[in-house]
């Protein structure tokens, strides 16, 4: 034991993980159950099974109430690098009760953060986070890979950052200059280029960050004229898509036979607040037919293999009601750090005020940290695997026969029949 505890210190250097399995862990355990009726007690969370009053003849006499009871403590679970563990809550309390409580227990517990779940009435998780995973990403293990599903860096909790288009059709991702945003971009692209996907893109900062997998985009739009264009010939294909569908009387081009298969568009738009703004008259008939465009493909797209990655440094309300309509329709969320509240509020202030509030204490120093969520209505940090641009060119060249049309095949991303 004592050999244990003098290596411990190089141990937790060197291998984090065996660390917290034979050591950190159980530490761990000892100190929740220690200090869990301590802490209830004075964050107010244990409830007396006597009322704290009295009635002593015709007078009613309150005071402490006697013999709080805490919570009760379920089993702490070990995973890798946390534990979880479950708390039924007493009638009458939420889970907003035990928000208050999170900082108090991730000192108590001496571990990096506590966050709080709640999948199940009447119960919520406290997940208990060892250290930062998120303070030298690597990805511990690669998934499968699958189309439309890309592995683009690290959880809080340790798992593969996985942005998934099955799961969550439409993806909106913001973020300051220098916040990690565009590298996010170039991971997913990386991880997207040797699929059976058709790559579009839209970048109205003269093509500038989109250029670096050119060769793998069937097409990349730097003006909004071009723009306008590209999101006219892709509502179309999309209008071809839902015929071609009803025609076979399938509900989702993933149900067209063999020979029927199209091959699944993403549409990447970088700074998307190029596309509303507006300085002329001219310049809103361009505006009105984009947004209604986009609006369109988010609505219609999932089941058609039409996904969007809407991608931008400012995401507000004031750049018209359009922008609320299309945010509505992006399940997937990633926020880095930004330079507004406004873009921060339009990101995740519709999902969960907590996750707000972790977006907002985003630093300068945590370039790539960005808050994530998706369908399942869960927040958690994350942070993109770094990636450069002599990293990020290659797999683009070397897939760029995938962007180009087959004989005799019109759209470039329809398969030949």
């Amino acid at each position: 034991m004592l050999i244990l505890l003098a290596t411990a210190p190089g141990l937790r250097r060197s291998y984090p993980y065996i660390w917290w399995c034979v050591l950190g862990y159980p530490v761990t355990v000892i100190r929740v159950r220690l200090t869990w009726r301590r802490l209830t007690t004075n964050l107010g969370l244990a409830v007396a099974k006597r009322p704290g009053r009295a009635l002593l003849g015709d007078l009613v006499v309150r005071g402490d109430p006697l013999k709080p009871v805490p919570p009760r403590l379920g089993v702490p679970k070990l995973w890798r690098g946390g534990l979880d563990v479950a708390v039924r809550m007493h009638p009458g309390q939420v889970p907003d009760h035990f928000l208050s409580a999170v900082e108090a227990l991730t000192h108590a517990w001496r571990v990096h953060a506590v966050r709080l779940f709640s999948d199940e009435r009447g119960f919520v998780t406290l997940s208990a986070l060892a250290w930062d995973p998120l303070w030298a990403p690597v990805v511990p293990y690669q998934l499968k890979q699958r189309v439309l599903r890309a592995v683009v860096g690290l959880l809080e909790d340790g798992r593969a950052w996985v942005i998934d288009f099955r799961r969550a059709p439409h993806w909106l991702i913001v973020g300051a200059t220098r916040s990690g945003k565009s590298t996010l971009i170039a991971s997913l692209v990386k991880e997207l280029a040797p699929q059976r996907v058709a790559l579009f893109g839209i970048d109205l900062k003269g093509g500038i960050e989109l250029s670096l997998f050119e060769d793998r985009l069937s097409a990349l739009a730097s003006t909004r004229a071009e723009a306008a264009r590209l999101l006219a010939e892709l509502v179309a294909e999309t209008e071809a898509r839902m015929q071609l569908c009803r025609s076979v009387g399938a509900r989702s081009i993933w149900d067209l036979p063999a020979k029927a298969r199209v091959l699944p568009v993403v549409l990447i738009v970088d700074e998307v607040a190029e596309l509303y703004l507006m300085a002329t008259w001219e310049d809103k008939a361009e505006v009105g037919e984009i947004s209604t465009n986009l609006l369109r493909l988010s609505q219609l797209g999932a089941a058609l293999g039409v996904h969007l990655i809407i991608a931008g440094q400012r995401v507000g309300s004031d750049l018209g009601p359009g922008v609320t309509a299309l945010r509505a329709q992006l399940a997937g969320r990633v926020c880095h750090r930004v330079s507004d509240a406004g873009t921060a509020e339009m990101v995740l202030g519709d999902l969960n005020k907590n996750a707000l509030e972790a977006a907002q204490r985003i630093t300068l120093a945590e370039q790539g940290v960005a808050i994530t969520a998706d369908t399942d209505g869960r927040w958690t940090r994350a942070r993109s695997i770094h990636v450069t641009p002599d990293q990020a060119r290659p797999p683009g060249r070397a897939t760029a026969h995938m962007a180009r049309p087959g004989p005799g095949d019109p759209w470039p991303w329809r398969h030949p029949p």
